[in-house]
């Protein structure tokens, strides 16, 4: 009996050594994927349009998808400027021809000085996560395709995702998940201002931060992004950015609380804002485990998505 006690205690202290052995491994491995993000992140900040086009394209390309680029005519009020919109797919099994779109904007806000932004943070960072989350996607067997567009001129007035639609239409979209600042922080922010088509959408992102225990802040009025463009449009849609737990709550209180009553100080800026469209938006503001986050997270918003269509009580809904 005191021999098989023994051997049962050496089999299980070796079980504990292999377990522990592994968990270190997958924090290794962990870290290193998000290394590589964030490098990829740097790739971005670059000083011309062409350039910052290139990054995106190479990105694509490294993560085994072939994009298409789509012209259309852009610039300001008489500086008339082309634009170019990248998109892939990934391909779900049913052949419907529906589509879950998962967006963001690639551009880069021009400063002051005439200087393109590095941009990192809004938008580089959400582009590195969504070419990751269709990484992640294309051995999911989803139903529906998933078709990643990369808008250009966002920062112009939200002109690469109208000129999309516009060629496009959005009949085939069954919703659109756009990623907006997803660089720093471990709090996802959605936007809750896109209407009643909406709302299935939003429950969708509400059963992710539930079931992945992820801290998430829910605003009733969310800044624009190319969001706006399929509200007005009428597509079901939402709005996905991450920041520091504390500063969603600033940011929801700038942008929610009544006149006068935020309890912020006169005068306060969310750091957010003290770093997009400026020359502090740069890959020191940017965090490698953020990355890493909102790609699979959004990854898991689609996947709930694309179930929403094809679970048991799909005959309840209209």
């Amino acid at each position: 009996m005191r021999c098989l006690l023994i051997a049962t205690a050496l089999l299980l202290s070796a079980g504990s050594a292999f377990a522990q052995s592994r968990e270190p491994s997958a924090a290794i491995a962990r870290l290193e994927a998000e290394t590589v993000l964030l490098n990829q992140v740097r790739t971005f900040a670059r000083p011309t349009a062409e350039a910052r086009r290139e990054a995106a394209l190479t990105l694509i390309r490294r993560a085994g998808f072939e994009p298409v680029v789509e012209a259309f005519q852009g610039g300001e009020a008489g500086r008339p400027m082309e634009g170019h919109n990248i998109t892939f797919v990934v391909r779900g099994h049913s052949n419907c021809g529906c589509e879950i779109l998962l967006t963001a904007h690639y551009d880069a806000v021009v400063l002051a000085n005439g200087q393109l932004a590095d941009g990192l943070v809004d938008n580089a960072a959400s582009v590195v996560a969504v070419v990751e989350a269709a990484r992640q996607l294309r051995d999911d067997n989803l139903y529906h395709d998933v078709r990643v567009v990369l808008f250009d001129q966002e920062e112009l007035g939200l002109l690469g995702s109208r000129a999309w639609i516009a060629a496009h239409g959005t009949g085939h979209a069954a919703a659109v998940v756009n990623s907006d600042v997803a660089a720093f922080g471990d709090t996802m922010m959605y936007g809750q201002n896109n209407g009643p088509q909406s709302l299935f959408v939003t429950q969708a992102v509400q059963r992710v931060c539930s079931e992945r225990e992820l801290q998430c802040v829910g605003y009733p009025n969310y800044p624009p992004s190319d969001d706006r463009t399929f509200v007005a449009d009428r597509t079901p849609v939402v709005s996905l950015g991450f920041q520091t737990e504390i500063g969603a709550h600033q940011m929801w209180l700038a942008f929610n609380a009544p006149q006068g009553q935020s309890g912020l100080a006169p005068g306060f800026v969310p750091d957010v804002f003290t770093v997009i469209h400026s020359t502090n938006d740069n890959i020191g503001r940017v965090e490698s485990a953020t990355l890493l986050l909102a790609a699979e997270t959004y990854a898991a918003v689609v996947t709930e998505i694309d179930g929403y269509f094809h679970r048991p009580d799909d005959h309840l809904r209209e």
